[in-house]
């Protein structure tokens, strides 16, 4: 079947958020790519979607913490010029001390959380830039700001995807190529039932945990409302507004070319 709706493309779209998305954006008229490991799931929501929603979609069973399914998918990117939505959802937590971690967990946390989610934007955005169109949406994580005893290569993998995002924004903000960046805090999703992160949901707050459909509901909603950053659990703006004047300010302050008086010689 061919289309001329917008076509979207969803990563971990097999579950959780992803799939939400996925739900979601086919409610809105987008065709969808669902991209994830589990073909049988993908199998599943394809015909739940194009029965509720009457869209097209295609599914690409995929790993992206492999360099070849990682490549696969970016020559989909890069041939389909009928994409105009990117959601960089996939990724992955490993929740334990890095000095008791296998190597192996941080590499998985690295390639999946930072290098797939950059080289899908890298190969995607020269088509969005040269027709001045498309969003790409980067799933970070409240962490990105904070980190636990647990978190060092989990909260370093989520900084660097609001760090990457912004940098993306202040490249494009004179296109009409828009970079979202959403920062859930806990939310239901499969990570934590199949005890992949190393804390069960039931060690949380229960009353923290928000709903996936929430999540991306108030993800969608901060598109809607054209924000660059999007806190779905933060109900007061001006916290982030504040924290982010305090980062401009810290940083304008670096740039004086001398050491600070506190570290000079009397």
């Amino acid at each position: 079947m061919t289309s001329s709706r917008k076509k979207a493309l969803v990563t971990g779209a097999s579950s959780g958020i992803g799939a939400v998305y996925a739900d979601r954006l086919a409610a809105r008229g987008y065709d969808v790519i669902l991209v994830a490991r589990r073909a049988d799931r993908l199998a599943a929501l394809s015909q739940t979607l194009s029965n509720t929603h009457g869209v097209n979609v295609e599914v690409v069973a995929a790993d992206l913490e492999k360099d070849a399914d990682v490549a696969k998918i970016e020559k989909l990117l890069i041939d389909d010029a009928s994409v105009e939505l990117l959601v960089n959802n996939a990724g992955l937590a490993r929740l334990r001390p890095l000095a008791g971690s296998s190597f192996d967990d941080t590499k998985s946390q690295v390639s999946l959380n930072i290098t797939a989610l950059t080289r899908l934007t890298q190969a995607v955005l020269p088509r969005f830039v040269s027709r001045d169109s498309g969003t790409i949406i980067n799933v970070a994580s409240v962490l990105a700001v904070h980190s636990l005893a647990i978190s060092a290569v989990y909260s370093g993998t989520k900084a660097y995807v609001l760090a990457f995002s912004r940098g993306l924004q202040e490249e494009l903000a004179n296109t009409g190529v828009k970079v979202q960046v959403v920062l859930p805090a806990s939310t239901a999703t499969e990570i934590w039932s199949e005890g992949v992160s190393g804390v069960p949901l039931s060690a949380l707050r229960q009353e923290t945990i928000m709903s996936a459909e929430d999540c991306v509901d108030a993800a969608l909603a901060g598109l809607d409302k054209g924000e660059a950053f999007t806190w779905p659990s933060v109900a007061d703006e001006s916290l982030w507004t504040k924290y982010d004047a305090a980062r401009a300010a810290l940083f304008a302050a670096t740039q004086t070319g001398t050491p600070a008086p506190r570290y000079r010689k009397a």
